[in-house]
């Protein structure tokens, strides 16, 4: 649609299809999370071809990716730790 690549799983569950979501893995895409003893490491990993006309529109809309991802990351952390989240972003922004 429109040259946008959408998951077939989510388009599925959004339209009542089927009962389950995609894993939060794909949801949270291109956010990789890795766990380790007492702490989750998560780093932003955009693939080049997959996610260069994504990262371009995200840059010239302004829209940061924890923006473009807030449902995924309150599916997994929640909306505290979401709030939390751009609480420092738009510290840190107002710093520059």
């Amino acid at each position: 649609e429109l040259g946008i690549v959408k998951c077939s799983i989510e388009k599925a569950w959004k339209e009542g299809k089927i009962k389950f979501r995609k894993p939060i893995s794909c949801h949270l895409y291109p956010i990789r999370v890795i766990s380790h003893p007492g702490y989750e490491a998560v780093n932003y990993e955009p693939r080049p071809t997959l996610c260069k006309r994504g990262c371009k529109l995200g840059n010239q809309l302004k829209v940061p990716v924890y923006v473009f991802l807030k449902e995924a990351i309150i599916r997994k952390y929640g909306y505290e730790f979401y709030e939390a989240l751009d609480a420092v972003a738009n510290k840190l922004k107002s710093k520059k």
